[in-house]
């Protein structure tokens, strides 16, 4: 029996995602939870297998969830599901340390199919976004503007879009209100944008939030 996690922050979205799931042989739902934070607490306790992972939540989001908790933890097994199918952000959750990545287009057979998958030891990559992911390489393309962050500097621009302050950001993270801001300042120069407004219009435009989930 494969015990699975589920963790998004629309409840009819795990609701109908453990519907499907309790249909097919071999498979679990074990827990839930609606955000990163959540997550890495139930991890602790409920010790799944495999991790079903929305990228677009509020507070750490689903990037830094699946760092810190294949970071503690490298044997579990997270698949990242998302909207999102545009290179570089795939790369970016794979070099996170996740272990699959579907889109929630995609149908049930396939979410099976990358369960089973990364349980099993291989990686899983949705068709559409492996051929992306090798293009981008078998054409040598320069690096897109997001490719220029490092991963903390990801991170807080996922939490300034989503309308974290500066003490929000700095408590979670645990870094000092000076230092987020040069983060934020950071993102401002690299990105080419002057405020937070531009900002998340960015994030928006290259498909990294969700725009109902700006406040």
């Amino acid at each position: 029996m494969i015990n699975v996690m589920l963790v998004d922050d629309h409840d009819l979205v795990r609701k109908g995602i453990r519907r499907l799931l309790d249909d097919s042989s071999g498979i679990k739902v074990i827990a839930e939870a609606p955000d990163g934070e959540q997550a890495i607490r139930q991890v602790r306790k409920q010790k799944p297998d495999v991790i079903l992972m929305d990228i677009s939540m509020p507070g750490i989001g689903g990037l830094e969830a699946t760092r810190k908790i294949t970071q503690r933890s490298p044997d579990m097994k997270v698949i990242v599901v998302t909207v999102h199918d545009d290179d570089p952000f795939p790369a970016r959750l794979l070099e996170a340390g996740a272990a699959g990545y579907i889109t929630k287009g995609c149908d049930i057979d396939e979410i099976i199919q990358a369960i089973r998958s990364v349980y099993s030891g291989k990686q899983y990559i949705t068709p559409g976004v492996a051929q992306k992911l090798a293009l981008s390489f078998v054409n040598n393309q320069g690096k897109s503007l997001l490719e220029e962050l490092t991963p903390r500097e990801v991170q807080v621009m996922l939490m300034v879009v989503q309308g974290e302050s500066n003490r929000e950001i700095s408590e979670k993270l645990c870094l000092s209100p000076k230092t987020t801001s040069t983060y934020r300042g950071r993102l401002f120069e690299k990105l080419g944008v002057d405020n937070d407004v531009e900002l998340t219009r960015f994030a928006i435009r290259h498909g990294l939030i969700r725009e109902n989930i700006v406040h």
